[in-house]
């Protein structure tokens, strides 16, 4: 296992209450104690550099390019920017939302916003309650906003826009509005991460009135829908389209598996139930591919995260549909060494894209859009059932 000690301020302490197993019937801390909060922050980062938490299956290796021989281009002429959000971007790809709420997020972050600048990109953040509703650690959200980022989402979990218990403080307008000024976003995500929650030894059981919050907070704020590993179906997707978001982030399965972080977290904690729940629903889900084309009627934005490793991933979701690529745990370890290996590997997936886009005959992205492929192995049963 990987360690980067420095990104977690020091402390390998496990979360508050790890290695001892509750008592039965016993109501676990709340996810808005602040200390375990961090805790599990700097752990999911952990998690991720560590382990394998990667899903069973390649969706996106079932998209084939078909590739032109004759492209009648110069490879100087590609084009790959792209409009996103009102904002141009150089190139159709969006670090999403990952981290923050512990000390060392403000390296990661620093990083990841200085990269994203430099290259032309959209980034999001992780979850800002720990700041909005906590207080803690706002620097390592902030940090963001020093750095000329094109494109740059708040970032807000859709558990706490409702109470999950009676007195619970929860995220309204006015605290949403926070996390924007916070970072000096441009638009807000709100994370769908009930599979999450679920394998989570303290996580959050509610979700009723989840859409009406959702339906309030767009209604006054540009919102986009992201899942957070277990994709978005047709359906999810239009009743999100008459909450008023304005685009969606699929984080459909074949990337990192939340289920898979989880467990391993539940494992530590000795939560025995939890860790066979992650284990169970390791792969649960829509694939990323299925997402971005169940998703392509409804005539919104769509960012294609959930497994994006390359350029021709990139490519591969440009031409089912998507208007962008989302990375995260792909960067992460990259950012985690520093700024310029950020820099580099989003330049890599940048050039890589433009090599496909060349080798297609694509010269802007409206034309990559228009790009034969063909549908492979699971992908293409997913869709024909």
């Amino acid at each position: 296992m990987a360690h980067f000690p420095e990104l977690f301020g020091g402390n390998r302490a496990t979360a508050a209450g790890a290695g001892r197993k509750p008592r039965k019937g016993h109501r676990k801390p709340s996810t808005g104690t602040s200390g375990l909060l961090s805790h599990r922050k700097a752990e999911h980062v952990k998690v991720v550099l560590g382990q394998n938490v990667e899903g069973r299956y390649r969706y996106w290796d079932d998209i084939q390019l078909y590739h032109n021989a004759l492209p009648e281009i110069d490879f100087e002429e590609v084009d790959p920017s792209v409009e996103f959000f009102g904002k141009r971007l150089r190139a159709p790809l969006m670090i999403t939302g990952m981290t923050g709420g512990y000390p060392g997020a403000i390296t990661i972050n620093s990083n990841l916003a200085h990269a994203a600048a430099d290259v032309g990109i959209a980034m999001g953040v992780g979850s800002e309650r720990a700041a909005i509703l906590k207080g803690k650690y706002p620097e390592s959200y902030s940090c963001v906003a020093k750095f000329d980022v094109p494109l740059k989402f708040a970032n807000i979990g859709a558990p706490q826009i409702i109470a999950q218990s009676p007195g619970d403080r929860v995220i309204g307008l006015p605290e949403a509005r926070a996390a924007m000024e916070l970072i000096g976003a441009d638009a807000l995500a709100i994370h769908l991460n009930f599979l999450q929650e679920m394998v989570q030894p303290e996580g959050d059981r509610r979700a009723r009135g989840c859409l009406d919050q959702i339906r309030l907070l767009a209604s006054e704020l540009p919102v986009l829908a992201k899942e957070t590993g277990a994709g978005l179906s047709r359906y999810a997707g239009e009743r999100l389209k008459t909450a008023r978001v304005r685009a969606f982030d699929v984080s459909g399965t074949g990337g990192t598996s939340f289920a898979a972080v989880e467990h391993y977290r539940a494992v530590a904690q000795r939560a025995d139930r939890e860790a066979r729940v992650g284990k169970t629903f390791w792969n649960w889900g829509v694939p990323s591919p299925v997402s971005v084309r169940e998703l392509a009627p409804l005539d919104l934005p769509i960012v294609a995260s959930g497994g994006i490793r390359s350029g021709l991933d990139i490519a591969r979701a440009v031409a089912l549909g998507a208007t962008a690529a989302g990375i995260a745990g792909g960067v992460l370890r990259a950012a985690a060494a520093g700024y310029k290996e950020a820099r580099a590997e989003l330049e890599q997936l940048v050039y890589e894209f433009k090599v496909a886009m060349f080798l297609t005959g694509s010269r802007t992205i409206e034309e990559m859009r228009n790009a034969r492929y063909t549908i492979t192995g699971e992908t293409r049963e997913w869709l024909e059932r």
